[in-house]
């Protein structure tokens, strides 16, 4: 074999060494993501045959335009604020499924905060519903989809130092006791 064939063989066969360690190593499927180690924001994720995404998570400003049409209450409290978490649902499957409705974010210290309830009318609120196939929340056409954040919003107080416990992960919960997906918010 010349050395330029040898050379060769060496590259390739360090190439697909290098290829199979990176496949290995870290790159968990999106099956894995949020079970073993919580999804990160942007990462669409299944979850009972639906597809959830969480696009951003920001602190709200109800005094200024976007965020006053988010949230149509009462400000945070001294010492607390407003968190939304925007997410999309979609059933990409040929059957109807129902969306997750019960969420929570735990930070590092195991403390826990439940979704303020929107009302009905809020064309931002996240509210879980039957999906048919290719259905998604936010509906398509609409004020949430068509907005900023492209997501339904899912309301937090939080006190402002629990920005300090990061990470904060907003756990889905499923229908039966051990099913939830994990996602570590970005704030």
């Amino acid at each position: 074999m010349t050395l330029r064939r040898m050379t060769t063989a060496a590259t390739c066969a360090l190439a697909l060494a290098a290829g199979a360690a990176l496949a290995g190593c870290g790159g968990l499927t999106t099956e894995e993501q949020g079970v073993k180690e919580p999804a990160r924001e942007g990462l669409a994720i299944p979850f009972e045959g639906v597809d959830y995404n969480v696009f951003i998570t920001r602190q709200l400003n109800l005094r200024v335009p976007p965020d006053s049409a988010y949230y149509d209450g009462p400000e945070a409290p001294k010492g607390e604020t407003l968190y939304g978490v925007f997410v999309q649902a979609c059933n990409h499957s040929e059957e109807d499924r129902t969306t997750a409705e019960h969420f929570k974010v735990l930070d590092n210290q195991g403390n826990e905060f439940e979704p303020i309830e929107l009302p009905e009318d809020n064309h931002f609120a996240y509210n879980s519903r039957l999906l048919g196939p290719d259905d998604c929340i936010p509906e398509a056409g609409s004020v949430a989809q068509q907005g900023p954040t492209a997501g339904s919003m899912l309301l937090f107080k939080f006190p402002v130092d629990v920005t300090e416990n990061r990470p904060l992960e907003l756990e889905m919960e499923g229908s039966t006791p051990d099913s939830h997906k994990t996602f570590e918010l970005d704030l």
